[in-house]
């Protein structure tokens, strides 16, 4: 059984929807838009959508705004930022800014999932300067090092 923990949310419109999984082991939660009628977005066009809802993340996570898989592949429609980080103090409208990387007209009606937030921990780090990095087998293999010579990993 998998550990629930209670996340605040403010709704700042009646219409606004409660986020929600699509299957008991769904990572990310679907956001939905808040619209008043159906929005056009052109092609190349980012279009800022309102979920109408406030978020009170716990302190040491953050939510995570990714692309819904098939929004992505089937019309091209995905968060400008492609991955939206959400702070734990941030208590203003959780919006999605979905640009339209297709060639035509794409459409959102109200009420549609337009994209999944993950809640993750993460950490603060305190970075120090150093004159020497411990020596990994890696090394500083860069872009596709892992994978040199194998289709694979490309």
């Amino acid at each position: 059984m998998r550990i629930k923990e209670a996340v605040r949310i403010k709704r700042l419109h009646p219409a606004a929807l409660l986020p929600t999984y699509g299957s008991e082991y769904a990572a990310g939660a679907d956001l939905y838009a808040l619209l008043d009628r159906e929005q056009e977005i052109e092609p190349g066009e980012t279009v800022m959508i309102h979920t109408g809802l406030a978020i009170e993340i716990p302190e040491g996570y953050a939510g995570l705004v990714y692309a819904r898989s098939g929004l992505a592949s089937r019309c091209g429609l995905a968060p400008a930022n492609k991955v939206g980080v959400v702070d734990s103090d941030y208590r203003g409208e959780l919006m999605v800014a979905l640009h339209n990387h297709s060639g035509q007209v794409q459409r959102v009606a109200p009420g549609e999932r337009i994209a999944q937030m993950v809640i993750t921990s993460y950490l603060t780090a305190q970075f120090v300067w150093t004159e020497e990095l411990s020596d990994t087998l890696r090394g500083e293999g860069g872009f596709g090092s892992t994978g040199r010579g194998t289709r694979e990993n490309v």
